[in-house]
């Protein structure tokens, strides 16, 4: 075991000295020592209650007759960041988080480790860290809080920044803002629809890498504790049996992730995170790979943030089971923890809702819920979450208002200066130009809560909370801080976007751009500390904001 190089042998005695010191006995110096990382803290909701499924986890492990071992990794809240300089500091997160995970497993040569988490950066960086380690693995991941209700209407927080549009406007008061504030978000869990972090916990279970209905479970379910307890003994039998991480984690594994993602209309920033993890399990894929895809996988249920249903509906109706039962036709087999394989559990599974869940002869939308477009403003690649846009916004021509940051953007829509038929334009906001590539939800729900979802684009080089809806192209690439032709527009350009016909694109002439890109003056915000090393790092949102 890789343990055995802390532990045996009489050139060991220094390092068994120390473990007897954290109250090692003889009996524990020949078991399986098992990592388990621990997002936990009072700061997150969705972390909050991690402390109990720690402990369940390592009651799990004991009882398998292994060693558990606790560390704590950071993980920071999307939405208590959101709007504000700290949300540069969110995607970031995703990286220190994998750094984090593989810095304690391979310095004290656990033989297997669990990764106990829940949102946003913390669940891909944990699969990271797993891909690149390529020990044996088992996450366990938080669920879904409660839905928040008001007069019978179903909140989230995405509620809440829809209400702000809402007072911006004059259709609502500070009372009424008050009031969705406070029911909105009812306790522990992360947030309640299938924004990143549910999207996230769903495609580990795909992934094969978290226990058959662990993603769909909610936090106060009790059935969470006995999926920790039983997460705690299957590592222990992966130990014994050396199973590792790339050994459940292929090829069919990923584009299963995705073939679920557009199934289920999940965030845009899956198109973020698959590639970066595909790119530590061995394998590159682009964004062409999510939009073949999702013209293949209709979209068969409609969550929140385009939709009326939760997290809670989509456990109910069956979970991911039920989906993979649904597209069977279209999934390859693969490996999982369970021991059992992908194919098996579809077969298996059956569905609970057939108005939650529908058929593929009957979907919500023909294609799956991302589309990724290209033209001359994004060569690269641009995403936008297709399956939460309106009917009207399919096809969609405006006029440019340009902006060089969310908070100028922001001022702007709240002020009145963006009307119908415009495009919003908010650059220097990708990995390298913010730096950090923060999230938007701030503006594209105060569009939504301006009742102008229907008439106002908005286009960015940056990236959008799972919460966004409407018609918000983001991870346009290249960005403008490496003068990607986004930096070129101004306000006035007309603007096409054509989602089916996967195109967004300028009126101007390539030479019309280039000579503009040529007197742009890139605007740099002379970033310090750890958005300066990782400015230094990281390619472009087209590869997954991966840092190199």
């Amino acid at each position: 075991m890789r343990s055995d190089d802390v532990k045996t042998g009489i050139d060991k005695a220094p390092s068994r000295s120390l473990l007897r010191a954290d109250g090692l006995t003889d009996d524990d110096m020949k078991k399986p020592f098992i990592g388990i990382a621990n997002s936990w803290n009072n700061v997150v909701p969705g972390h909050i209650h991690l402390d109990k499924i720690v402990d369940a986890v390592v009651e799990g492990i004991e009882e398998a007759g292994g060693k558990a071992f606790v560390f704590g990794v950071p993980a920071v809240c999307d939405g208590i960041a959101m709007g504000h300089e700290g949300m540069r500091y969110s995607l970031v997160s995703r990286e220190t988080i994998s750094d984090c995970c593989e810095i304690m497993c391979q310095a004290h040569r656990f033989d297997g480790w669990v990764g106990v988490s829940n949102c946003d950066k913390v669940t891909p960086g944990m699969l990271m860290a797993a891909g690149r380690m390529n020990i044996p693995v088992v996450m366990v991941t938080g669920g879904a809080m409660e839905v928040g209700t008001h007069d019978g209407q179903s909140l989230d927080l995405q509620s809440v920044f829809e209400a702000i549009g809402m007072y911006k406007t004059g259709n609502a008061d500070e009372e009424f803002v008050k009031t969705i504030e406070c029911a909105a978000c009812p306790g522990q869990g992360s947030c309640s629809g299938l924004f990143t972090a549910n999207t996230m916990a769903c495609l580990t279970e795909v992934l094969g890498l978290s226990l058959t209905g662990c993603a769909t479970c909610l936090a106060v379910d009790e059935r969470k504790l006995e999926i920790a307890r039983e997460s705690g003994r299957r590592i222990v039998q992966l130990v014994k049996n050396d199973t590792k991480a790339r050994d459940i984690v292929k090829m069919e594994s990923i584009r299963n992730a995705i073939r679920v993602d557009m199934a289920i209309g999940g965030s845009t920033n899956t198109a973020l995170h698959i590639p970066a993890i595909a790119r530590d399990f061995g394998y590159r894929i682009s964004l062409d790979l999510f939009d073949e895809i999702s013209r293949q996988i209709p979209h068969i249920t409609s969550l929140r943030p385009g939709g009326p249903y939760s997290i809670k509906d989509l456990d109910e109706a069956g979970g991911i089971p039920a989906v993979l039962n649904i597209i069977k036709d279209k999934i390859e087999d693969a490996d999982s923890i369970n021991g059992v394989r992908i194919k098996e559990i579809a077969e298996s599974a059956k569905v609970l809702n057939g108005k939650v869940l529908r058929n593929q002869s009957n979907p919500f939308h023909e294609q799956g819920g991302i589309a990724i477009l290209k033209g001359n403003i994004a060569p690269k690649g641009s995403v936008i979450k297709q399956s939460a846009v309106s009917e009207k916004m399919m096809k969609f021509t405006g006029t440019a208002k340009v902006f060089d940051s969310e908070a100028e953007a922001i001022e702007a829509i709240s002020s009145g200066k963006v009307v119908s038929g415009n495009v919003v334009i908010i650059r220097y906001e990708g990995p390298k130009g913010a730096p950090g590539m923060p999230e938007m939800l701030s503006p594209t729900s105060m569009i939504m809560g301006m009742g102008l979802g229907d008439s106002v684009a908005l286009i960015t080089d940056g990236r959008f909370s799972g919460a966004t809806r409407g018609g918000a192209i983001g991870h346009v690439s290249p960005e403008a801080f490496e003068k990607g032709p986004i930096a070129a527009l101004c306000d006035g350009d007309v603007i096409d976007i054509d989602i089916p016909a996967r195109s967004i694109n300028v009126r101007l002439t390539d030479e019309e751009i280039a000579t503009r890109l040529n007197d742009v003056k890139v605007r740099d915000r002379n970033p310090t500390g750890v958005l300066k090393k990782y400015r230094d790092l990281v390619i472009d949102g087209a590869e997954g904001a991966y840092l190199e």
